[in-house]
């Protein structure tokens, strides 16, 4: 997989396509309605936390169908269907929208970073460079399935050993 190209999306106003309303979904909404999107979750259920979310975006409530994509920037298939977030891929990737695909990431146009913001203007990225090979080894977001391969995946640091590097940082 070549190396992905980094860009802040001005997604404000613009109409963004979630499929799904699981946690993962929830996850992502937060983000997209603090960047402005016109949001619209397709899913025939979601959790009670998108539910409450009802009145900063718009759900349709029921399965995804071939052409919800239209007019959208941007497009994440998270549901806990393969093969659904597989053709919402595919329309995505006809109708030239960006898609991140919460079950295969490779498999998308786009991935959505960890991000952590401090006081400020300035927000913090990363990538972590997904293959299908890290999913079969382990994921970093499952504590069971991470320790499944200490070699690629190993234990979390102590975070009292990076107190020191924080109070140098904060020093200056």
């Amino acid at each position: 997989m070549p190396e992905p190209y980094l860009a802040g999306l001005d997604l404000a106003g613009r109409r963004v396509v979630v499929v799904g309303g699981g946690s993962v979904a929830q996850r992502r909404l937060v983000g997209l309605l603090a960047a402005g999107a016109d949001v619209e979750v397709v899913a025939p259920e979601v959790t009670p936390a998108v539910e409450a979310m009802a009145p900063e975006l718009t759900w349709t409530a029921r399965a995804y169908r071939d052409g919800d994509l239209a007019d959208a920037w941007y497009a994440l298939a998270a549901t806990d269907d393969p093969q659904v977030n597989a053709a919402v891929g595919a329309e995505a990737e006809r109708a030239r929208v960006f898609c991140v695909r919460a079950d295969d990431a490779p498999a998308g146009s786009a991935v959505t970073p960890a991000v952590g913001v401090h006081d400020g203007p300035s927000a913090l990225a990363r990538l972590h460079r997904r293959t299908r090979r890290h999913r079969l080894e382990g994921d970093d977001r499952d504590p069971d399935r991470s320790r499944a391969n200490p070699r690629t995946h190993p234990a979390p640091r102590d975070r009292a050993e990076d107190a020191h590097v924080r109070r140098d940082v904060d020093a200056r």
